[in-house]
C-alpha cells in the first residue's frame, strides 16, 4: 500500500486501498472497507449554508401543497398533531446523525455509519433505495416545477419550462458543492421568509384584520371540525406530514463537505427545532384555523397543484388580490430547491457506495474539483425522465417511479436511529466515555429509541392507510405504489448477503470501527460537562437548544 496521501492531486490508480489522512486534525487510521480510492470531496460549506440546508432546504411542495390533501382528510386536529409527533421523531433522529456526523464527517454519512454499526448488508440496501429514490425524485420535481408555471400561464407546454430547470441544474452543477450551498442558501431565505410573512398574515386574517370573513379564531375547529374519518384519517395524515419532512437528514450528508463540520454542525442541527416548530407546526395549526377542512378546493391539493395550495386558498379567501401570484412564487422556489437537493443527495450516496465497493467503481470518481462527476452525469440523465409529462398516461408513470422511493426516508431515519443505538454499545465497550464526543445528542440514546420505534409506526400506518385507503376499497395497485420500495429493500439486502456471504445479522459491538474518519477527541478535563441538577436544567436546557 502506497504511503501517498490519498488527497493528492491526481491520482490515477483507483483501485489501491485508502490511506489515512494525517492533517494534524483528524485521527483517522485506514477504512478498510473503501477499496475504490478517489480524489476528496470539496470542503466548501460554511456555517451559513448548513445552517440554511438545515432549517429550510427540505420545504418544499410536501409543506406548501401536499398539507391541504391532509387538512381535507384528517382536519386540522390530525394534522397538527400528525406533524408534532413526526416532526419529534426527526428531531431525535437529527440529533443522533448530529452526534455521529460531528464525529465521523466521513463520505456517505448515514450509510456509511449503517455500514460500520450495524451490518453491511442492510447499509447497501438502505443505501441503494436513498440513491434511487433521489433519482426517481428529479424528474417528478422537475415536472411539479413546471406545474407551479401554469398558475400564470396554461398555454405554454410544460416541456419548455422542464427543458429550463434541467438546464439550471445543470448550470448549478458546475460550480460543484459550492454552488449548492450557495443556490440553497439564497432558495432557503426566500423560502423561510414566506413561511415567516405567512405567518404574521394569518395572524391577521384570524383576527379579521383582513377580508370580509371578520373574526375567526377556532371557528374551523369546532365546524366542520377538527378531526375527519377517525383513526383512518389520522394515520393518513401521520403518513403525509413524514413525507413532508423528506430530505431533512441531508445535513448530515453534507458533513463530509463542510469547512468545519466540528462548528457548523451542531448549529445546524439545532437548528431542526425551530424549523419543526415554526416553520411546520406553526403554520400549519394557524392554516388550520383560515382554511376550513372541507372546503372543496383542498380535494385538488396534491403534487405541485400550486392554485389548490392550502396557503394559496386561504389568502384567496380573505380577498387579498395580488398576494396568492407572489405565493406561488415562493412555491415555484421551493420545488426547485428540493431538485438541486436530488442531486446532492443521490450523487453523494452513490459515491460512498462506489467507494465500499458497492457500486460500480466509476462512480467514485472524483474530479479535482471536489465534484462526483459521473453521479452528476447520471443524476442530470435521469433528469430527462421528466419529459414523460409529455404522455397521456405521464401520471402512472410517475406513480411507479416514486412507488420505488415510498418507505425510503421511513427506512433511512429507523436506521440512523439503529446506527446511533449500536455506535453508543461500541463507544462504552472499546472503553471510551460520553465526554470525550465532540457533540452529544440532546435526548441521547433514549431519543434514538423513540426515534426508531415511531418510524416503525409510520410503516405500519404507511401499510394500514395503503391497505384501506380514505373514502375508497383496496386497491392492489395502489398499495403497491404506496409499499414497492419494501419488498426492493428486502431483495437488496438479501441479495447483498448473498454476494458477500456475510451472513452475520449485525456487527458486533468490540468489532466496530469507531476510529476510522474520526476527528481529534483532545478531551480536555476543562471541559468535562457540569453534573447534571435540577438547578442547573434550565441552562442546559437553553444551552442544547441554542
Amino acid at each position: 500500500m502506497s504511503a501517498e496521501s490519498p488527497h493528492t492531486e491526481g491520482e490515477k490508480d483507483p483501485k489501491t486501498y485508502a490511506v489515512p489522512e494525517t492533517n494534524g486534525n483528524d485521527v483517522e487510521q485506514g477504512d478498510h472497507g473503501i477499496v475504490v480510492k478517489a480524489n476528496p470531496l470539496s470542503r466548501e460549506l460554511k456555517g451559513r449554508h448548513m445552517q440554511m440546508i438545515a432549517i429550510g432546504g427540505a420545504i418544499g411542495a410536501g409543506l406548501f401543497v401536499g398539507s391541504g390533501g391532509a387538512l381535507e382528510t384528517g382536519g386540522p386536529g390530525s394534522l397538527v398533531l400528525g406533524y408534532i409527533i413526526i416532526g419529534s421523531m426527526l428531531l431525535c433522529t437529527v440529533q443522533a446523525l448530529g452526534e455521529l456526523a460531528v464525529l465521523f464527517p466521513v463520505n456517505g454519512a448515514f450509510f456509511t455509519y449503517i455500514v460500520r454499526f450495524v451490518d453491511p448488508s442492510l447499509g447497501f440496501a438502505v443505501g441503494w433505495d436513498y440513491a434511487i429514490g433521489w433519482l426517481t425524485v428529479l424528474p417528478f420535481e422537475l415536472t411539479a416545477a413546471g406545474i407551479t408555471i401554469r398558475f400564470w400561464r396554461d398555454d405554454i407546454n410544460i416541456g419548455v419550462w422542464i427543458a429550463v430547470f434541467l438546464f439550471l441544474l445543470c448550470v448549478i452543477q458546475i460550480f460543484g458543492v459550492r454552488g449548492y450551498g450557495e443556490v440553497e442558501f439564497i432558495l432557503s431565505t426566500i423560502k423561510i421568509m414566506g413561511c415567516a410573512g405567512f405567518i404574521i398574515l394569518a395572524i391577521i386574517i384570524d383576527c379579521g384584520g383582513v377580508g370580509n370573513q371578520g373574526y375567526l379564531g377556532a371557528k374551523y375547529w369546532h365546524n366542520p371540525g377538527a378531526f375527519n374519518n377517525g383513526f383512518k384519517g389520522f394515520c393518513s395524515v401521520f403518513v403525509v406530514a413524514a413525507f413532508a419532512f423528506g430530505g431533512t437528514e441531508l445535513v448530515g450528508l453534507a458533513a463530509a463537505e463542510a469547512a468545519n463540520p466540528r462548528k457548523s454542525l451542531p448549529q445546524a442541527t439545532k437548528q431542526v427545532f425551530w424549523r419543526i416548530s415554526f416553520f411546520y407546526i406553526l403554520s400549519l395549526f394557524l392554516l388550520g384555523l383560515i382554511v376550513p377542512s372541507d372546503n372543496p378546493n383542498l380535494l385538488n391539493s396534491s403534487g405541485a397543484n400550486s392554485k389548490y395550495s392550502p396557503f394559496v386558498i386561504a389568502i384567496r379567501l380573505a380577498g387579498i388580490k395580488a398576494l396568492p401570484s407572489i405565493f406561488n412564487v415562493i412555491i415555484t422556489i421551493s420545488v426547485i430547491s428540493v431538485a438541486n437537493s436530488c442531486t446532492f443527495g443521490s450523487t453523494r450516496t452513490m459515491q460512498a457506495l462506489a467507494e465500499r465497493g458497492m457500486g460500480p467503481a466509476f462512480l467514485a470518481h472524483v474530479d479535482k474539483h471536489g465534484r462526483p462527476i459521473w453521479g452528476v452525469a447520471i443524476q442530470l440523465l435521469f433528469g430527462l425522465l421528466a419529459f414523460i409529462g409529455e404522455a397521456k398516461n405521464a401520471t402512472t408513470v410517475f406513480n411507479w417511479l416514486l412507488s420505488l422511493s415510498g418507505l425510503s426516508y421511513f427506512f433511512v431515519w429507523g436506521c440512523i436511529c439503529l446506527a446511533h443505538i449500536r455506535f453508543r454499545s461500541a463507544w462504552k465497550a472499546q472503553g471510551h466515555v460520553k465526554a470525550e464526543l465532540p457533540y452529544e445528542a440532546i435526548f441521547g440514546v433514549v431519543g434514538s429509541w423513540y426515534g426508531f420505534l415511531l418510524n416503525i409506526l409510520c410503516m405500519i400506518a404507511t401499510f394500514y392507510t395503503a391497505l384501506y385507503p380514505v373514502g375508497g376499497k383496496p386497491d392492489p395497485q395502489a398499495f403497491f405504489q404506496s409499499y414497492l420500495a419494501g419488498p426492493i429493500i428486502v431483495a437488496l439486502f438479501i441479495g447483498w448477503k448473498l454476494y458477500s456471504r456475510i451472513w452475520s445479522w449485525y456487527v458486533p459491538a468490540h468489532e466496530m470501527d469507531i476510529t476510522s474518519g474520526r476527528r481529534s477527541l483532545e478531551l480536555d478535563p476543562d471541559d468535562m460537562p457540569p453534573k447534571k441538577t435540577w438547578r442547573n436544567m434550565p441552562m442546559r436546557a437553553v444551552r442544547a437548544l441554542f
